[in-house]
């Protein structure tokens, strides 16, 4: 049973409800409040944009196959000639060196032993020397476009080929320097489709 003293009372009843009101509205108004200040602090992401591949040119990382190529053809030909020794390949990516990526094999020997008139041959040495000449002048070993630097020795059997994306080096070492020679440019001609695959497109 309604009190009689809110029924004796009916402004103070009213009174009371409008207050209640007021208090519900103060109320929602912080809320509301609050979640905007809390949006603030934590706005919504955006979202991503979806990544999509494209395809890469090949690398130096894809010129082993390239190089396994080379060598296999200067094997061949060193064999054409019946001479043996080492073979390297090289890419030298860039206009200037800064690094390279090499692979070389053993074709029947890698050094001449010493005689009693000859202190023997490092052919593995001798290759890199013709290489590493190459690198420096980006003429074929041999050029004569300096005098050889300590570490050279300025023979033939070396060739290289520019390209748009770099260097690529054939190297060989074992036989007369005519016949080094050729046994490279077999290499060469393996390795020259590589620069093509890297170009880069327009």
């Amino acid at each position: 049973m309604p009190s009689k003293r809110f029924l004796q009372n009916p402004l103070q009843l009213g009174s009371m409800v409008r207050a209640s009101e007021d208090a519900v509205m103060r109320m929602l108004l912080k809320s509301t409040t609050l979640l905007l200040f809390v949006s603030t602090l934590f706005p919504p992401q955006a979202a991503r944009p979806q990544s999509v591949s494209h395809p890469q040119p090949d690398t130096p990382a894809s010129f082993d196959q390239t190089a396994n190529e080379a060598l296999a053809a200067m094997r061949t030909r060193a064999d054409e000639l019946k001479i043996g020794g080492v073979a390297v390949v090289a890419f030298m990516p860039g206009q200037d060196l800064q690094s390279w990526t090499s692979k070389m094999i053993v074709v029947g020997r890698y050094k001449d032993l010493p005689t009693a008139t000859d202190k023997g041959s490092n052919l593995l040495g001798i290759a890199y020397a013709k290489a590493s000449e190459m690198a420096d002048t980006l003429k074929d070993s041999g050029s004569n476009t300096r005098p050889p630097m300590t570490g050279e020795f300025g023979w033939q059997g070396g060739v290289i080929a520019h390209g748009e994306t770099g260097y690529l080096i054939a190297a060989f070492s074992g036989g007369k320097s005519e016949d080094d020679l050729e046994v490279s440019r077999a290499g060469l001609a393996k390795l020259k489709p590589f620069l093509a695959k890297t170009a880069r497109k327009p």
